[in-house]
């Protein structure tokens, strides 16, 4: 038998109850995290897209470094680093994992 069970919680943000489970106190157990969660997961969700320091997810439109496709990346690239299309990085990671560059 498990030593977590699941525990109802109130949100800090809108006061609505959610539900911390007995796997989510497993992970946090495990990763030595010792504040239980104060938001509900849709709370936790806004204020993480609205957060200051661009925790909003951004998409750019870049032209692959590898191939010259254009393609989006879910990061706005750094200057000088090469950026590639998902076909070319798929390839690349491939390559690199059975240890060929």
């Amino acid at each position: 038998m498990s030593e977590f069970q699941d525990r109802v919680l109130n949100c800090a943000e809108c006061g609505a109850e959610f539900i911390f489970t007995a796997g989510e106190q497993q992970f946090f157990h495990d990763k030595n995290l010792r504040n239980e969660p104060k938001r509900c997961k849709a709370c936790k969700g806004k204020r993480h897209n609205n957060a200051p320091g661009g925790y909003s997810k951004v998409e750019t439109v870049a032209m692959c470094s590898q191939c010259g496709r254009q393609t989006t990346v879910p990061f706005k690239p750094t200057q000088g680093r090469p950026i590639y299309c998902r076909e070319c990085y798929q390839t690349r990671k491939a390559l690199a994992a059975g240890g060929l560059k």
